[in-house]
This record gives structure tokens, C-alpha cells and sequence, in this order.
């Protein structure tokens, strides 16, 4: 069986795990991790029982070949499988899904486990539309190309009625924000959630024109950015 185990989206979010990811790792037998280092720290954080080192570790990368069939092999060996995203949930916005995919090729079994999940948080707190959404991943590094970008995101919401939703990395996320109150019509709506899940959580959804009117630092910040035109 291949488990999707969900992680922190905070070091101090560990009430955020539900009990039963708990049970799923002792009953695996080989992780799959984004990063080891930071999923050995959040298998000490969850539990101080778990044996890291009884785990066969293999580092997701991105998904070479030898590591497909490094996983291929683990399936046939019958052994237990967990994904661990370095954030959030295997498979969303997370190189694991390659895993996934050939998981589902081997008909393999696979459990996804309920944890948090950014877009989907964002999303339920931003008051915008959770009918009809889109997310669209990281937007291009060009500044011509991420202007361009925003502005059809803005269109097809505008005629859609859609959710417009992606993320930036943290230390561009001024840059980012700089860059949609210039680009967007003052009337389009944005909603901003940073820090998810930590003490420092806050959301917030306003019009263009009234974001313009408020300083905000989102430098080095996990953040969710969503668009409504």
C-alpha cells in the first residue's frame, strides 16, 4: 500500500496531523520524502516512538528514473510505502505525484490521508468563488510574462466567474504583490493568506483599490495568493 501522508504547514501546527497519519507510518516500511531532513524532524515532532533510522529513506528529487524504479522495486517487495510532502499534502503542487502516477500504473493501493492543505484553506477563508476555481502553480519569473499572465488570469476570471489561485516563492511575494496592484483592475478582488495554520495566520480579502491603501510585507512568508475579477 502506498500512503500520502500529509505534513506541517507550521513547525507549530502539530494539532493539524490527525492521529491516524500516526498509525499509517509505524505500519510503513520505506518514506518517499520531498526533503529527509525536515520529515525526520516531523516524525520526532508527531511521535518520540518512531524509530527514524528502522525506515528505508529515499529523497524525491525530480523523479529520475532510477528513483521510478527504486519505488517500482519497493511495490513488488510488498512493503508499505509513505509519501511525505515537504509542506501540505503528497501530490498537490508537490513532485510526489510522479510517485502517485506510478503507483496507479501498478494498480497499487493508495490511501490519501486527510492533513492540511494551503489551497484548499485559503480557498474556504478568502469568501470567493468555491464553485469554480483554478489553481496555476507558481506564475512566470518574467516580469513582462507574470504581467501578461495576471492579466489573463484576470480576464478569464472576470468572464468565468472563476477563482483565480497560485502561489510565489516567499522572498519574491512583494515583488508579486507590487506587481498585481499595478497590473489589476482596481475593482478585482485579492485575497491574501499567509502564514496558514501558524500563530501568525491572518487572511484577508479586499478590492485592488483598498490593498493599494494598506502597507503589507509578505517577504519571506508563505503565502496564498487568489484573484476574482
Amino acid at each position: 500500500m502506498v500512503f500520502l501522508i500529509p505534513s506541517f504547514l507550521a513547525d507549530d501546527a502539530v494539532e493539524t496531523i490527525p492521529p491516524y497519519v500516526l498509525a499509517a507510518l509505524k505500519s510503513s516500511q520505506v518514506i518517499f520524502a520531498e526533503n529527509e531532513r525536515t520529515a525526520r524532524r516531523y516524525l520526532k515532532s508527531i511521535s518520540k516512538d518512531i524509530v527514524i533510522d528502522n525506515f528505508e529513506w529515499y529523497t524525491i528529487h525530480n523523479i529520475e528514473k532510477d528513483q521510478i524504479n527504486t519505488f517500482r522495486q519497493k511495490v513488488k517487495e510488498g512493503k508499505n510505502i509513505a509519501i511525505i510532502s515537504e509542506a501540505g499534502c503528497p501530490g498537490i503542487a508537490d513532485p510526489g505525484q510522479m510517485l502517485v502516477a506510478e503507483a496507479q500504473k501498478m494498480q497499487v493501493e493508495i490511501k490519501p490521508l486527510v492533513g492540511p492543505n494551503s489551497i484548499l484553506l485559503a480557498l474556504m477563508a478568502s469568501g470567493l468563488n468555491g464553485q469554480h476555481f483554478t489553481f496555476n502553480g507558481y506564475l512566470p519569473i518574467d516580469n513582462v510574462e507574470k504581467r501578461d499572465k495576471i492579466k489573463l488570469l484576470e480576464q478569464e476570471s472576470e468572464k468565468t466567474k472563476c477563482t483565480q489561485i497560485f502561489i510565489e516563492t516567499p522572498y519574491r511575494n512583494n515583488k508579486m504583490l507590487e506587481t498585481l496592484l499595478h497590473v489589476c483592475k482596481t475593482s478585482t478582488m485579492l485575497c491574501i493568506a499567509a502564514e496558514l495554520t501558524s500563530q501568525n495566520e491572518w487572511i484577508k480579502t479586499k478590492t485592488i483599490s483598498e490593498w493599494k491603501k494598506e502597507k503589507t510585507d509578505l517577504h519571506k512568508k508563505p503565502v496564498i495568493f487568489l484573484l476574482r475579477g
